[in-house]
């Protein structure tokens, strides 16, 4: 289930080919005047897709049982390392 989505496309116009990740959402519970999710070190540590489209990102994130953000990337920006830094123009 999908309870925060994180956008790091530089264009998000760009919906038919990203570049995603899920990870648990108690992740982000250290971030200041955050919500807090619940706490389950049995859930995964996070998955990744490349090339796919957002439809099928958020079909894909919300087939999981547990809570998640979905962080998306432009294509080649982010899922994994591909050596391309979010968000800038060129990784260093």
């Amino acid at each position: 289930m999908i309870l925060n989505v994180v956008d790091r496309r530089k264009n998000t116009y760009r919906w038919k080919s990203i570049d995603v990740i899920v990870e648990p959402t108690w992740h982000d519970n250290a971030f200041a005047d955050g919500d807090q999710a619940p706490h389950d070190y049995s859930e995964l540590g996070y998955a990744a897709r490349k090339g796919v489209s957002l439809a099928e990102a958020v079909t894909w994130a919300l087939s999981f049982t547990v809570p998640l953000t979905l962080y998306l990337y432009d294509e080649g920006c982010g899922a994994v390392d591909d050596g391309c830094a979010p968000n800038s123009e060129t990784a260093d």
